[in-house]
């Protein structure tokens, strides 16, 4: 076992006579600093869990309704609004984010639209924070944590709104 001591410590030697601790601490610093900028972007596979056999949620005002799968906000049928409009004084943002949420009753998928109320103080009531399906903030229009009021006038956030835009297609 000696001559093992030995190779080991020739072997440690000649690594510390070729670098220096200078050089050691660069490279570490390249790797963190490169696994930094790669990390974001790679693929997140996010499995949703199955669906625990309840009676499905008919209330509009619950975050656990099937509309609201992927809503991020105070909900407009709580604040003097509907699921479909926004409640007097603020106006509906130009920009919104889509999901597809699945509606236990009939067994279908559908598109829904999630677009914000912009121009009055946050309501305060009904606030959900679903992330269903939700896709990291490079894929902006599948990302729910944005102030989607941006692109109006006023970009005070009030409250988001949930609207069906169609039937979601079937995977084959």
């Amino acid at each position: 076992m000696h001559w093992l001591d030995k190779l080991g410590e020739r072997a440690a030697r000649s690594v510390a006579h070729a670098t220096s601790r200078r050089s050691v601490l660069n490279r570490i610093g390249r790797l963190f600093v490169g696994a930094a900028f790669i990390m974001p972007v790679l693929p997140v596979a996010r499995a949703a869990p199955a669906a625990a056999a309840k009676k499905p949620q008919t209330d509009e005002t619950a975050c656990d309704y099937w509309r609201s799968c992927a809503v991020d906000g105070f909900l407009c049928s709580c604040c003097g609004g509907s699921m479909t409009s926004c409640p007097p004084g603020p106006s509906p943002s130009a920009v919104s984010w889509v999901g597809t949420c699945h509606n236990p009753l009939d067994g279908k998928d559908y598109l829904i639209s999630y677009n914000d109320c912009c121009g009055k103080t946050a309501c305060g009531k009904c606030m959900c924070a679903a992330a269903e399906r939700e896709r990291p903030g490079y894929q902006m229009f599948l990302h729910n944590d944005v102030n989607w009021c941006m692109s109006n006038e006023s970009s005070i956030f009030h409250c988001t709104t949930s609207v069906i835009v169609g039937l979601a297609k079937p995977k084959p």
